[in-house]
């Protein structure tokens, strides 16, 4: 029966332009990616990439805070699993996602609103 490790999560604030090295240096070594998901916090998108070292189950984080308006790299290119995470984001969320490697153009959905969980234009209301 292995050995159940519990270290502390690590949750790292990035911007933008360090995505796509961060990323590089956690797939180098040794982590996966667990999960991508976006999030509308205090009027910013917060999109959030998490890795997982599957010998320790120690978790590493990498949040963006962003707008929906400043270009976000695609990590498909160095981690083809994120593809479906980052067309959800792109979609749901309206994340400016750039390069995914198979971008569904707004299509993975069937939905009629446009980015429905994404920043509300308040002046639009």
């Amino acid at each position: 029966m292995s050995k159940v490790i519990c270290p502390d999560n690590v949750l790292e604030e990035i911007e933008v332009g360090q995505l796509l090295t961060k990323v590089m240096e956690l797939k180098k070594a040794g982590l996966r990616l667990s999960q991508a998901c976006a999030a509308v916090s205090k009027g910013n998108l917060e999109l959030s990439y998490s890795f997982v070292n599957d010998e320790t189950y120690e978790f590493i984080t990498l949040r963006l805070v962003t707008d929906d308006k400043t270009e976000v790299p695609s990590i498909t290119e160095v981690v083809p699993a994120a593809v479906f995470y980052e067309n959800e984001m792109k979609e749901l969320f309206g994340a400016n996602i750039k390069m995914i490697e198979t971008d569904y153009q707004n299509k993975l959905y069937r939905i009629e609103q446009e980015t429905p969980l994404g920043l509300k234009d308040k002046e639009a209301k």
